[in-house]
């Protein structure tokens, strides 16, 4: 098995692992305590059509902000809220998801190991952690997640970022105050969702695997 580690584009036609810790990723994995499915948006045009045609929840952000009218793309305030379905619209997670060639876990802090050991059963020869960053730029809690996430895949043939992003997330202390003290971080912080960040950096306190499948993301069953 072969594990890469890759920013923004999807190479992979095997297995991806989507990561964007700050908010979406830590969103959608404890939104699925609560709504059977998630239709991620690309945009709030798509989000508000597709809420019309199920009637589903809507939730998302742009720049970090609520959307007005909407939940939060925020862990704390989605544990408020159940159903049948979620429609989600964030500024990079739900876009990186729509572009993806492969089928996709969702990995966060919060599942790291759920999410690694679910890919080794699903996966052919190779799984592909995706990095969603900031509107295109490399954002290091992503990177930061990936290696939490490639500790339990070590024993695998890693290329060489996955083995450099594995370096840097051994040491929790300063991976805890590199994520708190990150870009994405102190915005939300201005923003009053420091909390979420706070929660995001929980390890491995959720067992929910979310896959995607090009249209939904649902609870993997394994």
């Amino acid at each position: 098995m072969r594990v890469i580690l890759t920013h923004q584009r999807s190479t992979t036609q095997d297995l991806g692992i989507m990561v964007d810790l700050l908010r979406a990723s830590t969103t959608i994995t404890v939104a699925l305590d609560n709504f059977k499915r998630i239709i991620p948006a690309g945009s709030v045009e798509e989000a508000l059509k597709i809420s019309k045609e199920t009637g589903g929840l809507l939730a998302g952000e742009r720049g970090g902000e609520t959307i007005e009218g909407f939940i939060g793309n925020s862990p704390l305030q989605i544990q408020n809220y159940k159903g049948k379905t979620l429609i989600l619209t964030t500024s990079n997670g739900t876009r990186i998801l729509k572009n993806l060639r492969s089928r996709a876990l969702i990995g966060s802090i919060i599942n790291a190991k759920a999410v690694a050991r679910a890919a080794v059963e699903l996966a052919n020869n190779e799984i592909e952690i995706i990095m969603a960053g900031v509107n295109g730029r490399f954002a290091i809690e992503d990177f930061l997640t990936a290696g939490e996430i490639i500790y339990y895949l070590r024993d695998f043939r890693l290329d060489e970022f996955a083995k450099a992003a594995l370096i840097a997330a051994r040491d929790k202390k300063i991976v805890d105050n590199m994520i708190l003290n990150s870009s994405s971080a102190l915005k939300l912080k201005k923003l009053g969702f420091f909390e979420d960040v706070k929660f995001s950096i929980q390890r491995n306190i959720s067992s929910n695997v979310p896959i995607y499948d090009g249209k939904l993301i649902k609870k993997l069953q394994i």
